[in-house]
């Protein structure tokens, strides 16, 4: 099944009801792969959405679809999924697919996770006639940028970065050096706390990796500041590097920047 098709798999959807953590949200399974199903977790806003997200949580990307119906994780984007949804976005937090479950690892650059996602875009668009935006946070910038980067007829309409993954090591690539962020062609916000104490994603390097973004037709940066006191270690969720205490300031943002005309 080529991800083309995805208008025709919308009536195999697999929705599990349970008691949300949010209102609204309900667990979504499409077959994308052959075999193969990609969950995610929908958010609707209270009224007409102005937009759709598509958040990629950092770290390996599980976040417990396989074991329930109540998303539960630190991570940023997953914490801050009603505020998205209270800026009018129709939200969705995706989780691994099925024949991944232990993690994304180095699949996040991959040509098949972008088909995975690209399925989710159409079930997005055919949910509600508005832009879609690809919103990825520390290890989930490399999904994001290669889903923007390698979808184009049926892709994205932009593309927001927090928190890059700068500096490689020998355990973490880049998103310069796993995605060919030459072939990304729609607006791109990044976004970075400056007081950022993970050394992958250090603030000096922000305007490096921005520079790689050579053919996209507009691109900016939101520069942060300070935060709650970390309660993890400088590259987890709960620090200046997972913007602790400043979610508001953070999604606010930048609803601001995809709002704007």
């Amino acid at each position: 099944m080529r991800w083309k098709e995805a208008a025709v798999v919308f009536g195999l959807a697999v929705l599990i009801c349970g008691r949300p953590a949010l209102a609204e949200e309900q667990l979504i399974k499409l077959p994308t792969r052959p075999g193969v199903e990609q969950p995610f977790w929908l958010v609707e806003p209270a009224g007409a959405p102005v937009a759709s997200v598509i958040l990629f949580a950092g770290g390996e990307g599980v976040l417990g679809s396989s074991r329930g119906t109540t998303l539960f994780n630190k991570n940023f984007l997953v914490r801050s999924r009603d505020k998205f949804a209270a800026q009018g976005f129709l939200t969705t937090v995706v989780d691994v697919p099925s024949d991944h479950a232990s993690g994304l690892g180095e699949f996040r650059s991959s040509s098949e996770h972008a088909a995975d996602i690209a399925f989710v875009i159409s079930y997005l668009r055919h949910k509600a006639p508005v832009p879609v935006w690809l919103v990825g946070t520390s290890m989930g910038t490399i999904s994001a940028a290669n889903v923007a980067a390698r979808l184009k007829d049926g892709g994205a309409d932009g593309l927001v970065l927090t928190s890059s993954i700068i500096s490689p090591t020998r355990r973490t690539s880049s998103v310069a050096g796993s995605v060919d962020v030459d072939k990304v062609t729609i607006p791109t916000l990044f976004v970075h706390n400056r007081d950022d104490a993970c050394p992958v994603c250090m603030f000096s390097g922000v305007p490096g990796l921005m520079n790689a973004f050579i053919h996209v037709p507009k691109r900016d940066l939101i520069v942060v500041a300070g935060g709650d006191p970390p309660q993890s270690s400088p590259c987890e969720a709960l620090s200046r590097h997972g913007y602790i205490g400043i979610e508001d300031e953070v999604v606010s943002a930048i609803a601001r920047w995809i709002k704007a005309p």
